[in-house]
């Protein structure tokens, strides 16, 4: 394995006498027994593990909770303005709908919509009487949340208007699915399907429902609450199966990187303020979901939701909702950073913009800590592990902007060999493994891919990283053959095996090449039939057609030859992005 140097130079000038306190003295004083973030140790699938002894036990316990957050706001959408009283009037109501519906503990329930303020009640609802939430991306195709519903065997299922146009117009059969909730519909139902609407009516009447408990239920914390889709290198998507435990770390998580952050600058630690979050990740990944919401609700924080990103829209909330605290992916703060009318609106509330899921350049670490007067964040995570393992803020992110940051206490970091039996050492590259409360069980439904990756309480990542002498993290690639497109996964064999079904195509490769401010965007490279034709556009048209848009390659280049390979036939990527160097020094 290759030995890296180790980054010591930082981007801004830092306090001298910056850090007040070293990493292990800030664990020893956070995790003291009878502080906020103390530890214990107990059996999760028949493994000890270390996790937070004060998190709340599940999610229905936190819902519950966040009623005595009242009058401040939950969510905000354009017009709907929901309380956290009202929001859990509404989950109340519908998790009691839920229950008239048969529907019980274990149950698979989908949720396919975007950020709307229902989606946090549907989540809630279904979760707090034991169902495990399915939720889906919003962006697939009609066939891949065909396969998401029928491999999750979800017997009921919560879109909006769109996604339930698109499922109409594929006509899948869906043969496990008893029933469709449809929120904002634009038209007549089929006899399958009804509207949300008729069972607690809309955002702006849930102060208006009646004042009812939620169902009783017995659920612990290690019990199934989440199935959130994720994809390998080869075959369909597989759904991460989460547990209460899982969504419940992140809260302590997520405060104790804060906390951390605090005292390592030499500053006390006050109680959880509330703050104001443009939330413009999409609900059904894990960053928003998990390590964003869950941390929000428990400090009575306020979501402002918008139905699509337009930079000047989002900077004119930012001004008018006095937003703290925004991000999500490296996109999003290159965007605000660089838009000409910046300088018109007053973004002073910013005190943080934080992101995960994409490669970031140091650049934009130092930009937005000289140019917003706000605290850069980034951290570590991923689907297997419903979202927070490290977290990486202010000066400790300032000073190593290429690391995503320590774990939090309750979680381990090893860097092992290719095969897995040996673990390197200290600045040696190597597959990232990680264990922790936050580790999910394992992959619904497929026995053989969770054997695989999970072994004894750690999750084999797939990505490539080091560490250095404090255990800093740094990612240095993805031996799983993926691309990050401005935090959106895309994985290579998906769109190779559309590409693969053209009938001019029969040789072709997916590769990531930079972007300045998505990270990176899938290119392609496509050896034709003899005697066949096909375009760029045509081939762009091919894809676009079978799957997400955001999967679509931005760049095609034809070669004479098929592609190269090493001994064991596998394509020697590396060797093709000298194809794009056009568009590679664009992006520099």
């Amino acid at each position: 394995m290759e030995r890296c140097v180790l980054d010591t130079e930082p981007l801004v000038a830092l306090d001298p006498a910056w850090p007040k306190m070293t990493l292990p003295e800030v664990e020893a004083v956070l995790t003291a027994p009878g502080e906020r973030f103390e530890m214990e140790t107990v059996t999760v699938n028949g493994i000890p593990t270390r996790v937070w002894k004060n998190a709340p036990p599940s999610l229905g316990w936190l819902i519950q909770a966040s009623r005595l957050h009242g009058a401040r706001l939950f969510t905000i959408y354009e017009d709907e303005r929901v309380t956290y009283d009202a929001n859990f009037r509404a989950v109340a109501t519908l998790a009691g709908k839920l229950r008239e519906m048969g529907i019980a503990k274990g149950d698979r329930v989908g949720l396919a919509m975007r950020n709307l303020p229902e989606w946090p009640v549907i989540f809630f609802a279904a979760a707090s009487i034991g169902a495990i939430v399915v939720p889906l991306n919003a962006w697939w195709t009609a066939g891949e949340l065909e396969y998401g519903i029928d491999d999750s065997g979800a017997r009921l299922l919560f879109v909006d208007d769109e996604r339930y146009q698109r499922l109409r117009a594929h006509d899948a059969p869906l043969p496990a699915l008893e029933r469709m909730i449809v929120s904002r519909a634009s038209s007549a139902l089929d006899a399958r399907a009804s509207r949300l609407e008729d069972l607690i009516g809309t955002p702006n009447d849930y102060a208006t429902l009646p004042d009812t408990a939620l169902p009783a239920a017995e659920i612990a914390p290690d019990d199934d609450a989440t199935i959130f889709y994720t994809s390998g290198t080869t075959g369909n998507p597989k759904g991460a199966l989460g547990t209460h435990r899982n969504m419940m770390s992140n809260i302590m998580s997520g405060g104790y990187n804060g906390a951390r952050s605090l005292l390592r600058r030499g500053e006390p630690i006050p109680a959880p303020i509330p703050r104001v979050t443009l939330t413009v990740i999409p609900l059904f990944h894990v960053t928003a979901c998990s390590a964003g919401m869950m941390g929000s609700i428990a400090a009575g924080s306020s979501l402002i939701f918008m139905r699509k990103w337009d930079t000047v829209r989002a900077m004119e909330i930012i001004e008018r909702e006095k937003v703290n605290i925004t991000g999500g992916v490296p996109t999003i703060a290159w965007q605000l950073l660089e838009h000409p009318d910046r300088a018109r609106y007053d973004l002073s509330s910013l005190e943080a913009i934080a992101y995960g899921g994409a490669p970031s350049a140091p650049e934009l670490v130092r930009r937005i800590h000289t140019e917003f007067g706000a605290l850069p964040g980034n951290g570590w995570g991923m689907t297997e592990t419903m979202a927070t393992v490290t977290g990486h803020s202010s000066e400790d992110y300032l000073n190593r902007p290429t690391s995503a940051g320590p774990p939090v206490p309750v979680a381990d970091l090893k860097i092992m060999d290719e095969e897995g039996a040996t673990e390197l050492p200290v600045g040696e590259v190597g597959e990232l493994w990680a264990r922790g409360p936050m580790i999910v069980k394992g992959y619904w439904n497929k026995p053989e891919a969770t054997a695989a990756t999970f072994i004894d309480g750690w999750v084999r990542t797939g990505d490539l990283a080091r560490l250095d002498e404090e255990g800093f993290v740094y990612i240095v690639d993805r031996a799983k053959d993926m691309i990050i497109r401005g935090g959106e996964n895309i994985y290579s064999s998906e769109v190779e095996n559309v590409l693969y079904a053209h009938p001019a195509v029969t040789d072709c490769a997916l590769i990531g090449i930079p972007h300045r401010t998505l990270g990176e965007e899938p290119a392609a490279v496509v050896h034709l039939a003899p005697g066949m034709e096909a375009s760029e556009a045509e081939l762009q048209a091919w894809v676009r057609e079978r799957l997400a848009i955001f999967k679509t390659p931005v760049a095609i280049r034809f070669v004479k030859e098929t592609l190269p390979r090493n001994a064991n036939g596998k394509i020697l990527k590396k060797d093709l992005k000298v194809l794009f160097e056009d568009r590679i020094g664009q992006a520099a």
